[in-house]
């Protein structure tokens, strides 16, 4: 049998109290798996009755085909481990003397370590990236380095099944997405269920095998990120307003529905951090003409702007022009994005070389020496190579954004 931990009906709670009903879950062996949704969904009651330190209410969770609640505690934790949220209060103990504690369950009555507990227990340090800190006192360290020896323990245990709550919650970006990757190569390599709790959405939806989006105590929906994943689906998890995620991205793009001020002539990915800038400093924005399957019309879509598109590998209309044009024509300056030039976005060169020629102020993030190849020296020209000189610019301008 490929599955190491079910849920059947289950309504975790307190008390008589349900917090989320009718969870049905399968978790398969080598299988990571992650609960998302919003703060007080229920995340961490789940998977407290998963573990079993809450009773169901209804339903029942089995590991390895038993009932959890019929399985002997040390058996249980030669089975399972948890890495939770509460803070562990220790004094006067290293951080290795922490991460044997994961060994209990293996070395009997008197808690001795052997000499293989000992390489268990490195080994376990060495995989988290926490070797290093073995003797300095636990107390002392970071959040960050506390959660790597606590997950550290918990892989002492050599457990099929970890349990984790927001087990990146302390950690910046580089141990975020370290120790998820440590993760599923175990889960990989040692056919360990990994089931854990995250608010990163694009980590999650990037990393696990199998997502369950909670919300309201009920299960949205649960399967593969690919089948679930959506704008839909994460707008309604999280109610988000301004905001729009874009799941082929992975990325939540700020609004900015402005009547459009600025026209940003761009494509091939050079207009997305454009757009943002503009964004920030409160301009509405129109832009094309975009392929639509290029990424700055993925980004421009997500953040709601005035988007001119074309379908993919079609030449530019003479509608698709007409309207960029008339949208330059309407703004207090135009921003060329530096986009690489090619048969099928000839125009937009084209309708920037009449922007420069009818004396509108266009910003060009291009060398001087290209720019000028294309539309000459002209006064109303400007360059800004750089985030900042691009600001700068635009300041320079005078034009106020509204």
């Amino acid at each position: 049998m490929n599955t190491l931990l079910s849920a059947e009906g289950l309504d975790s709670g307190y008390g008589k109290a349900a917090v989320v009903r009718g969870l049905d879950l399968d978790a398969l062996r080598g299988q990571t798996i992650c609960l998302i949704g919003p703060n007080g969904s229920g995340k961490t009651t789940v998977l407290r009755t998963l573990a079993g330190l809450l009773a169901p209410i209804k339903g029942a969770v089995y590991i390895g085909g038993r009932e959890i609640g019929r399985i002997k505690p040390g058996q249980k934790a030669k089975q399972m481990a948890l890495v939770l949220t509460e803070k562990l209060s220790v004094n006067m103990t290293t951080a290795r003397e922490i991460a044997a504690m994961g060994r209990a369950p293996h070395t009997g009555f008197l808690g001795r370590l052997l000499p293989e507990d000992r390489r268990i227990v490195d080994e376990a340090l060495e995989t988290v990236g926490a070797l290093g800190l073995g003797e300095r006192n636990f107390a002392s360290l970071s959040d960050g380095e506390k959660q790597k020896v606590l997950i550290a323990r918990a892989l002492a245990q050599e457990p099929e099944l970890v349990i984790l709550d927001e087990p990146t919650s302390h950690l910046d970006l580089r141990h975020k997405v370290e120790l998820i990757q440590i993760l599923g190569r175990l889960a990989r390599e040692r056919g360990m269920t990994v089931i854990m709790a995250l608010h990163d959405i694009d980590i999650a939806a990037k990393n696990c095998q199998a997502l369950l989006l909670v919300k309201n105590g009920r299960v949205l929906a649960q399967g593969k990120p690919e089948d679930i994943i959506n704008e839909n689906t994460i707008g309604d998890l999280y109610d988000i307003e301004g905001a729009s995620f874009d799941a082929l991205t992975g990325s939540l793009e700020v609004c900015n529905e402005k009547e459009p001020d600025v026209f940003a002539a761009a494509g091939a990915g050079t207009g997305s951090s454009v757009y943002r800038i503009l964004g920030r400093m409160g301009y509405g924005v129109a832009t094309g003409i975009l392929q639509e399957n290029d990424i700055d019309y993925r980004v421009a879509s997500s953040m709601r702007l005035r988007v001119i598109g074309e379908k993919p590998f079609e030449p530019i209309s003479a509608a698709s022009a007409e309207r960029a044009r008339r949208q330059m024509e309407k703004a207090k300056f135009i921003i060329d994005c530096g986009f690489p030039l090619g048969e099928f976005n000839r125009i937009n060169r084209d309708l920037l070389g009449e922007a420069v020629a009818r004396g509108f102020p266009v910003i060009s993030r291009r060398g001087a020496a290209e720019a000028a190849g294309f539309w000459g020296a002209a006064k109303n020209l400007f360059h800004a190579a750089s985030a900042a000189e691009l600001c700068g610019r635009i300041g320079e301008l005078g034009y106020p954004p509204g």
